[in-house]
């Protein structure tokens, strides 16, 4: 069968033309989907109103009443459990189970579920001492991490994959005894560095692979005993290194200033791409055909990904995503957490399932339709149990209805089957999530364009530990 010929389309919501390929018809019509009708960007904003990454706040667990940290605050219309809670067996999410009814649209009554279902004070599973992080998978004695897997004594930190004993860090993977490093992998012993590999006591290196006791230095291979780019022996190294004497505050901003001078005369690759190919974006890692995709590693033919890695394939438009994932699509933080995961679509925290259609943290599941909280469950809607030939007949009933009787947000922006969840049914506000971060707004262009906006709380927490 020919494939569709390229086409231009305008975005429902900034009214902006967008380009589909030839390509991405062939993934849409893969996968059961019709092409979007919003562009990358605004399904990319889309998809991060869902994601409340760094907002913290103090509150009581709804079921055993203990204070905890979560990304929901006391006055949420939320129920929020404990990580303890949530995942013990004191309750049951089917209980919670509801028909689903044809004379509403759906996305109206998975809003309505939202507000029924207990949900989690922070997103993470197999986590040891480490409350204070959000969006993370088997950690270990971590505080004030995000967006981090399989990684030991960690803080101050974001986008880590499997370090130990790391302060300070952003985006980094395999690494130990580090701080202040961006973009930095497989190195020890390694302090303020930026895209830096298979580094070994060094302080102050930009672009350096395979070096050793540098201090300053950038675009070095493969070198030892390098100090502002210049070559000394390891006597002459060491004693220049103890006349630094970057014990002294004063001595180290210096030495940073200079740092930073040198910098500006470093040669810079156009992107930050190690062993790609045909592949287009930035701080990209051993990946193959992927397009239009950031901060991703061990990754093969996907697009509009940020974020991930691990063996992700076949995938579109997906954030924080890892492990053995295929045929992802419209995803965050979904994917594999102690097995794959395969043909998930249009979910928030969603690890180890196959076959899911908007679902919220569920888990080890499969054939899940609009569900949240789940476990170890097939063949359910709406929380509700089904036998396996009446959830495919109800699931496709349900795709029809939705195209028949779409949602419709404020702003006149109509959701079909195919479409994420629309922002406004989020529990998050705009400024509380990473979307703030990736593209800056002030409350009155949120609210303009049908974003909720939450004013600061004070915080006035009392000192529980003198």
């Amino acid at each position: 069968m020919p494939h569709q010929p390229q086409q231009t389309k305008t975005c429902q919501s900034c009214n902006n033309s967008f380009t589909i390929e030839p390509e991405d018809f062939e993934f849409y019509e893969k996968i059961g989907v019709p092409e979007p009708t919003f562009c990358p960007e605004c399904r990319m904003i889309r998809r991060m109103v869902w994601r409340n990454e760094r907002t913290l706040y103090s509150r009581k667990c709804d079921l055993c009443k203990k204070q905890i940290i979560s990304i929901y605050p006391e006055n949420s219309p939320y129920t929020v459990y404990c990580q303890k809670c949530w995942w013990s067996d004191n309750w049951d999410p089917q209980q919670y189970a509801q028909d689903y009814d044809f004379e509403k649209p759906f996305f109206e009554q998975f809003g309505e579920l939202m507000r029924r279902v207990p949900h989690i004070s922070v997103f993470g599973s197999s986590r040891v001492n480490s409350e204070y992080t959000n969006h993370v998978l088997d950690l270990k004695n971590c505080y004030f991490v995000f967006a981090t897997v399989f990684s030991e004594e960690v803080s101050y930190s974001n986008r880590v994959a499997k370090c130990r004993d790391c302060f300070d860090v952003y985006m980094v993977k395999e690494s130990e005894l580090c701080s202040e490093l961006v973009n930095c992998s497989k190195s020890s012993n390694l302090f303020y560095s930026i895209n830096c590999d298979n580094c070994l006591d060094s302080f102050f290196l930009y672009d350096c692979k395979n070096c050793s006791n540098c201090f300053a230095c950038t675009n070095l291979r493969n070198k030892q005993y390098c100090i502002f780019n210049k070559q000394y022996t390891k006597e002459e190294y060491f004693k220049k290194i103890y006349e630094f004497n970057i014990g002294s505050y004063q001595n180290f901003l210096k030495l940073k200033e200079k740092y930073s001078e040198l910098c500006k005369k470093a040669l810079y690759k156009y992107a930050n791409l190690v062993n790609t190919n045909n592949t287009t974006g930035d701080n990209i890692r051993n990946a193959n055909n992927c397009h239009n995709c950031f901060d991703i590693f061990e990754v093969e033919n996907t697009k509009y990904m940020i974020w991930g890695g691990y063996g992700t394939k076949d995938s579109y438009d997906v954030y924080g995503v890892g492990k053995d994932n295929v045929l992802f699509y419209e995803d965050v933080d979904a994917g594999g957490g102690s097995g794959s995961a395969y043909a998930n679509f249009f979910t928030i925290v969603t690890y180890d399932s196959m076959y899911t259609n908007y679902v919220i943290n569920c888990h080890s599941s499969s054939h899940l339709f609009a569900c949240i909280g789940l476990r170890n469950k097939s063949y359910c809607i709406l929380n509700k149990q089904y036998t396996k030939e009446e959830y495919f007949k109800m699931v496709e009933k349900i795709k029809k209805h939705m195209d028949n009787m779409p949602y419709t947000d404020k702003k006149g922006r109509i959701y079909k089957y195919g479409e994420f969840f629309p922002p406004e049914l989020s529990p998050f506000a705009y400024n509380e999530t990473i979307a703030q971060e990736y593209f800056p707004i002030n409350k009155e262009q949120a609210q303009e364009q049908g974003f909720k906006w939450k004013d600061p709380e004070p915080r006035k927490y009392p000192i529980d530990i003198t």
